[in-house]
């Protein structure tokens, strides 16, 4: 039987979800670097598999990336490894059109890219 649809998130829905949420950006450094959403955990999507034993097993998993492509196939992962995930729609692209913030590790005003 194939999986079902990865379930989803909108980025107004997913902000401020934290502590009951955990929102698991999954791009690159040099994406993350850039701007963030306040709070999020980072672990590109090439490390995944390596680190997701990491992330709490009873909370849900909001995955996202630039445009929810990445994500997608991140919250797949996790949904098949036993995790409560979610994709967010559209991406950090759509966090940020949303009027959502976007922070630098410093606590300045990021960009995503």
């Amino acid at each position: 039987m194939a999986p079902g649809p990865v379930p989803e998130v909108a980025p107004a829905d997913a902000h401020g979800r934290a502590p009951e949420a955990v929102l698991l950006d999954v791009r690159e450094d040099d994406e993350w670097q850039a701007g963030h959403a306040p709070g999020a955990l980072h672990m590109a999507l090439g490390t995944l598999g390596l680190e997701y034993g990491r992330l709490p097993e009873d909370a849900p998993i909001l995955c996202v990336c630039r445009t929810g492509s990445r994500s997608e196939r991140a919250a797949a992962a996790l949904l098949g490894a036993g995790y409560d995930a979610r994709n967010v729609v559209g991406g950090m692209k759509a966090w940020a059109a949303a009027g959502l913030p976007v922070v630098t590790d410093g606590g300045g005003a990021g960009a995503v890219i």
